[in-house]
């Protein structure tokens, strides 16, 4: 029995579930229904599955300090993680996973899993898994279905083809893909039965899909064979090469290889899935109270039906209100009637045409040393929250335009400044004057956490020049 190893795809940026998923904290990286991410799901749903490697994760480069923090707090700190340095979409991201798997294990399969699904029954994805597992063996491109019950424009859907022979017969040929319909065409796919949701979920041959990729999708197999070729080990993360993978062509793996293959096999998941597409789909799997609403964080509902209501900094209140969603954040609020769950995504393109930072970052930003949040601004004044994790410090920095003052809330700092170096201690505060050098350093077993009051006549983040910072195998600087 071939081994398995575990693809978790972890590229994206959720704009459908804008405000809450962001460029830089989308979200595969979000509890939305339960204490874990959707990630740290994913990698926990593989428990007890035989024969299963640790997992490889792809994800994009600059979360990639998010995504090991994330696999440290679920205790697997050992997966290894592949960094794309520019989103490609799933075709490219299975080649790589499938040089690497070539390239560290004799002969074993590929479980590709999208990081942002949530799977109802797992032990039904488990029969599944097994089951596509004797199918893989033979040389077929596993894909995994979930039987459309409702006509649905947010999936793509596979048209079931004859059934295998054999101990292969719990799979069938596929015959076919469309690819998110309109309503009425999803009206007619589920009316005539036979097609399945595609779940994105695959088990395969490293070998057979790069074959097939070579014949299909020549552009994206040989980029991706440069790019890896000359991949490089940064800290945790493998790091393909950027200039050679900037030319890859973006393709999702069944647009470049699925639909045209001859290899293509079906297996239904067995089990209650969504992709988390939009807030209509967390509403429907969801805990709802007696009056079917869904609501998370301070909410006040009345006379409230049917709604999905989610508060992130304050109290969010409503009256006389059915089938909405209502989104809360400490820099933006959505309402849209769950009808129109999919037009998010245009919000957030106008959000971008606009240059608007609330598509990219929430109030809090992470960092490899941990976070910062804006808690007040004004017109030549910043106030900050700063949390400096054990052991974590920041680069030792100066500012053109800005002085800075901080006061210790908890913990021990280590202070730069100048040529001096000294602790501060819980209620203690120090000065760092306009273009001073000084860092910032947490030498406690604690976490640290600033107030830091910004003065001056310009306060954004590309106000910093940085000295003596470590640098990462691709010359980015620790910030």
């Amino acid at each position: 029995m071939k081994k398995i190893v575990p693809v978790i795809l972890c590229g994206g940026s959720g704009s459908r579930l804008w405000p809450l998923s962001r460029q830089c904290y989308p979200k595969q990286l979000l509890a939305l229904n339960g204490k874990e991410s959707l990630l740290q799901q994913t990698i926990l749903r593989l428990a007890g599955l035989v024969d299963v490697t640790c997992p490889l994760v792809i994800c994009n480069e600059e979360h990639r300090f998010l995504v090991a923090e994330q696999l440290r707090e679920i205790d697997h700190s050992s997966a290894q993680i592949l960094l794309e340095p520019q989103g490609r979409n799933t075709a490219p991201a299975a080649a790589l996973a499938a040089l690497y798997v070539m390239d560290h294990f004799a002969d074993a399969l590929l479980l590709v899993l999208p990081a942002d699904h949530l799977i109802g029954n797992i032990a039904g994805f488990h029969d599944a898994v097994a089951s596509a597992r004797h199918v893989a063996q033979q040389g077929y491109l596993v894909a995994f279905g979930v039987t459309a019950t409702k006509p649905e424009t947010a999936y793509g859907y596979i048209k079931k083809g004859r059934e295998l022979t054999g101990e292969l017969a719990v799979a069938c040929k596929v015959e076919g893909f469309v690819e998110k319909p309109d309503q009425a065409t999803a009206e007619g796919l589920v009316h005539a039965g036979g097609y399945q949701w595609n779940t994105g979920i695959y088990l395969m041959g490293p070998d057979i899909l790069l074959r097939e990729m070579d014949s299909y999708a020549p552009g994206i197999s040989s980029a991706c064979r440069s790019a890896y070729a000359e991949a490089v080990r940064d800290l945790d993360f493998l790091r393909v090469d950027s200039a050679i993978f900037s030319g890859c062509p973006a393709d999702s793996i069944d647009y470049a290889v699925m639909e045209r293959t001859d290899r293509g096999a079906l297996v239904s998941l067995g089990s209650d899935w969504t992709d988390v597409g939009s807030w209509k789909a967390l509403w429907e799997v969801g805990d709802h109270d007696h009056d079917g609403n869904v609501l998370t964080g301070d909410v006040v509902a009345h006379d409230t039906n049917n709604c999905y209501i989610h508060a992130s900094s304050r109290l969010v209140a409503t009256a006389g209100l059915s089938d909405h969603i209502i989104v809360e954040t400490a820099d933006a609020v959505l309402v849209t009637d769950k009808a129109h769950v999919q037009d998010v995504r245009h919000i957030v393109a106008a959000l971008e045409k606009e240059g608007r930072k609330e598509i990219d970052l929430h109030r809090r930003v992470y960092r490899r040393w941990g976070t910062y949040e804006s808690i007040a601004l004004g017109k030549r004044f910043q106030v900050k929250l700063i949390q400096v994790k054990p052991g974590a410090s920041l680069s030792l920095q100066m500012h053109h335009h800005r002085a800075e003052h901080w006061i210790i809330v908890r913990g021990t700092a280590r202070i730069t400044r100048g040529d001096e170096i000294f602790m501060l201690s819980e209620n203690e505060s120090t000065f760092i004057p306009l273009g001073t050098r000084h860092r910032l350093e947490n030498p406690g077993v604690i976490a640290l956490e600033i107030i830091e009051i910004q003065s001056g006549s310009y306060l954004e983040e590309d106000d910093i020049i940085r000295f003596q910072d470590k640098e990462d195998a691709s010359g980015n600087k620790e910030v």
